[in-house]
């Protein structure tokens, strides 16, 4: 047996990619894509027609009727972003916390190389969520995985937005010990205005060297809010509030690119500042400019604010498949001895 060039994946709820797309270029390629919500699925079919997905709660996935879903290197999960159980006021909050419960089922069924969980970093560090930290835990070590889990910062993998993601890695023992996580870029982290430029520039706004060289600084982290939220905006007060001082409205999201004619005022209020459109949204998360994300606005933008950025999924994933083509090369020298 060789060490395989490429891996095989199960992601559930994928979301618009953003993960999947991350894994495929560290070297998974996804067997079955599971996600209940037409809107990303809609993102996915455009960008890749022939990844296998499957429209179905995650409560209600069953991989027997899905074979491609046992045998694979990885299961990958970004779940929505659970609560810690003193903020939670709605009942149906707790419905996130038993997409966990699911996922680590799942793991128990499909018994997978190794598990990529990702959620908020409190999921890791914080002890309003040790129950459920406990549970992961538990659960993984029970079934004979090795958990490692960290907190990273999508700046420090090219991405130009202060945003931390929670990840829980799991790896069964015959490759956990070669296990590294990955390690930040060298330099300092790339700018709002630097990523944002060519299109600012692209449909002849004046003012779009300017701007650039004034937003010189990562972005705060972009919200894509749930569909109990209202319409589009950039995230809370206090993110809006540094949008503004790089001369962008982080009230709304904006249809169209600034033109000739498109006024900028770094001192004016800010809902006469230029706002940013989906697609720059999309490219202040990693997104490559070619990946389409569909739908009308406020799903659009829900689905580029709810990814994991696709650099920072690279990343962990190319850590992944170092230690699970370490542990294949081990089994395969092991067995040459035998």
């Amino acid at each position: 047996m060789t060490t395989p060039s490429v891996f095989r994946s199960l992601e559930i709820c994928a979301g618009a990619g953003g993960l999947a797309l991350g894994l495929e270029k560290s070297g998974f390629v996804p067997s079955v894509l599971v996600e209940k919500d037409e809107h990303p699925l809609r993102t996915l079919r455009t960008n890749r027609p022939t990844w296998k997905l499957v429209q179905e709660d995650l409560e209600e996935f069953e991989p027997e009727r899905h074979p491609d879903s046992f045998g694979v290197d990885l299961l990958s999960a970004g779940p929505p972003r659970v609560k810690s159980l003193a903020t939670i006021e709605r009942a149906e909050d707790h419905a996130e916390r038993k997409l966990v419960t699911a996922a680590l089922y799942l793991v128990g069924t499909v018994r997978p190389r190794a598990v990529l969980i990702e959620n908020v970093p409190g999921l890791v560090e914080s002890e309003d969520f040790a129950e459920i930290r406990s549970e992961i835990q538990d659960e993984l070590e029970h079934l004979g995985y090795r958990l490692f889990k960290r907190v990273l910062n999508a700046m420090h993998f090219g991405v130009p937005q202060d945003r931390k993601h929670g990840f829980f890695i799991a790896l069964k023992e015959d490759c956990a010990d070669t296990f590294a996580w990955p390690a930040p870029l060298p330099g300092p982290p790339a700018s709002v205005g630097d990523a944002l430029y060519p299109s600012m520039a692209s449909q002849g706004w004046p003012h779009a060297a300017a701007w650039a060289a004034h937003a010189q600084r990562v972005a705060p982290t972009l919200v894509g809010g749930s569909d109990r939220r209202g319409g589009p905006d950039l995230g809370p007060g206090r993110a809006k509030n540094i949008w503004q001082e790089m001369g962008i409205n982080g009230g709304t999201v904006a249809d169209e690119l600034p033109g000739p004619d498109t006024p900028w005022d770094i001192s004016a209020d800010r809902k006469d500042l230029p706002a940013l459109t989906v697609a720059q949204a999309a490219r202040l998360q990693g997104f490559p400019d070619d990946w389409v994300i569909t739908g009308r606005k406020t799903r659009a933008y829900r689905q580029v604010g709810q990814a994991v950025p696709p650099p920072l999924a690279e990343a962990v994933g190319h850590s992944i498949a170092k230690a699970l083509s370490a542990g294949a090369s081990r089994s395969n020298h092991l067995a040459s001895a035998g």
